[in-house]
């Protein structure tokens, strides 16, 4: 890497040569890099593609949760970025131009985007399915019962709430940022690896879409059996796909992916 490459992509955006910024508008940057820019963007990547995951012997083998953990995990530290940065720069951003101005809004849409994510997942209903503790008291036939399982109106509007804005948020937070930087001055270097990253990021999740892995959640949970109400019902969100068990097999490989499984089982017996 030559010398002047260095120095260009240590040069702030616009060309000068000094760049001094207060201490809390490097951290509200840095906070909303984090949260908007890499925690978020990999819980939304986890949840949509790896459902099942890449060696689970799906559908014998249901409900991994592993995605769900991970995704809570993300996304909760994710808002928590999120929210200490904005708490940064509360009551101290008084450059009142256009682009200032539209990158608070902006700014403001996207924090109230993280949170409606997190009290929709309080509403979400229960779950059913069969994953009530029976020995509490309930049915067997009541332990079946659920808003997903039985994917009833609150969880329909959940899930298109969920996925629409949550799509939303992402799209806007990467124009938010890209303005942030501006009005930061930031180094050239900040906006060429966050490019990049971002990317790799479209990249790897172009993959996963062309190979079938975003499962219906439904699906991944509970099966493809059309004995279950969800499966009779439609898709929810773009891209979404629906498996039978031969279909899935064919995608993951067809006689690799049976003997993989296979030979995973008889370790599990063994």
């Amino acid at each position: 890497m030559s010398a002047d490459l260095v120095t260009w992509l240590l040069t702030p955006i616009s060309g000068r040569m000094d760049h001094e910024l207060p201490a809390w508008t490097a951290w509200h940057g840095r906070a909303m890099v984090a949260a908007w820019a890499i925690l978020l963007p990999l819980g939304v990547l986890v949840a949509r593609y790896f459902k099942v995951m890449p060696r689970q012997a799906w559908p014998d083998e249901l409900d991994n949760k592993t995605w769900w953990h991970w995704h809570r995990i993300l996304q909760t530290a994710g808002v928590l970025s999120m929210t200490l940065g904005c708490s940064l720069a509360l009551g101290r951003a008084h450059d009142t131009s256009a682009l200032a101005q539209c990158h608070r809004w902006f700014g403001w849409a996207v924090m109230a985007s993280g949170w409606v994510q997190v009290l929709g997942g309080v509403w979400r209903g229960s779950k059913g399915g069969g994953t009530t503790a029976i020995g509490l008291g309930a049915s067997s036939e009541d332990a079946m019962r659920g808003d997903h399982y039985d994917m009833t109106a609150r969880r329909y509007r959940f899930e298109y709430v969920h996925k629409v804005v949550g799509t939303a948020a992402i799209l806007l937070a990467v124009v938010v940022i890209g303005m942030g930087l501006k009005l930061a001055d930031a180094p050239r270097w900040m906006v060429a690896v966050l490019t990049v990253w971002w990317l790799a990021l479209i990249s790897v999740a172009g993959h996963l879409q062309r190979t079938g892995r975003c499962i219906d959640t439904y699906q991944a949970i509970w099966g493809p059996d059309p004995i279950h109400p969800g499966n009779r019902m439609r898709v929810i969100g773009w891209g979404v796909r629906r498996h039978s068990r031969e279909s899935w097999k064919r995608r993951m490989g067809g006689t690799e992916y049976v003997q993989s499984i296979e030979d995973k089982q008889d370790r599990r017996q063994s």
